[in-house]
């Protein structure tokens, strides 16, 4: 059986970027070679550079630009507007929809439409899989803390018609939390938080006493401040017959990214070198433990 080329997606975008950012981002985006975007606020209901019907037409224009595109959800809900919101969303009728949380997926299912599970589910286990596949997930994200090892015993017992997604580059989004650090960073309460947010385009960067920086802070959501990368390692997920590959957008760099992800994948490039150049540029390196089953922060690349 010859291998399949995986798919690129484009992950939802995990900062507060004004408008105009995020319009020309996408229209940039749409001349890429990725085959699916993820579109929506994933992370906090506060930022609304983008009203509803603004997100459904730039999905419109983006699918006539020949993409699949996929609506997430919020990872963390806490109010009824919030709710509300998600409600509207689940039954757009138009485009698929990543579930981030069991409620969309309760939502979902009961109205019997496919779905993506995306990083925000818990599927550790082909068990788990199995039980959300049975209420019409068509997509799952491994979550980001499992090895390559897992997910081979769950590829060994995948459910048929469930595609496998991989988060292959980006920095890691870690946890959420009630409480929006960023807003505290400035002493400033959760509800004034003044948007913040804004001022760090790709989150705020978190050391230990030591001077080591490694997470960064996004508004409710912990990230990674090393940025995940699993260039290196096309052949092996293509052995374990991964569907889909997600680049998580940056502020920057995210067009050479995505081109040297394609060319890698078209045998164009060799990807241990694509993988070298790119994180070469990173401003506080890069990180694939989790990958290799060992702690996530290490960069294991070079590793046999």
């Amino acid at each position: 059986m010859t291998e399949s080329i995986p798919k690129l997606a484009l992950g939802p975008v995990l900062y507060y970027w004004t408008k105009e950012t995020l319009l020309a981002f996408y229209e940039r985006m749409s001349a890429t070679a990725v085959d699916i975007i993820y579109l929506g606020e994933t992370v906090c209901s506060k930022r609304r550079a983008l009203h509803f019907e603004e997100w459904l037409e730039l999905a419109e224009r983006l699918q006539a630009a020949g993409k699949e595109v996929v609506l997430s959800t919020l990872a963390l809900l806490e109010a009824e507007s919030e709710i509300k919101s998600l409600r509207r969303l689940c039954e757009n009728d138009r485009f698929t929809v990543e579930a981030n949380d069991m409620g969309a997926v309760r939502l979902l299912s009961e109205r019997n439409v496919p779905f993506v599970l995306g990083t925000g589910i818990n599927v550790y286990s082909n068990r788990t899989l199995s039980f959300l596949v049975g209420l019409n997930a068509k997509r799952w994200v491994m979550p980001v803390e499992l090895s390559r090892h897992t997910l081979a015993s769950i590829q060994a017992q995948r459910p048929a018609d469930v595609e496998t997604e991989v988060f292959a580059y980006g920095r890691l989004p870690l946890a959420y939390s009630a409480r929006c650090f960023t807003a505290r960073h400035h002493n400033l309460p959760k509800d004034d938080c003044q948007f913040r947010c804004l001022q760090y385009p790709e989150g705020l960067p978190l050391s230990t006493r030591e001077g080591q920086t490694f997470l960064a802070i996004n508004g409710i959501q912990t990230q990674s401040a090393q940025t995940y990368n699993l260039l290196s390692e096309l052949a092996e997920l293509r052995e374990l017959q991964v569907d889909v590959l997600r680049i998580s957008p940056q502020a920057e760099g995210t067009d050479t990214v995505v081109e040297a992800f394609a060319a890698c994948l078209h045998g164009e490039r060799d990807p241990v070198k694509a993988a070298q150049t790119i994180n070469a540029t990173l401003p506080y390196g890069s990180c694939d433990g989790y990958w290799r089953g060992q702690p996530g922060l290490q960069e294991m690349m070079e590793v046999a």
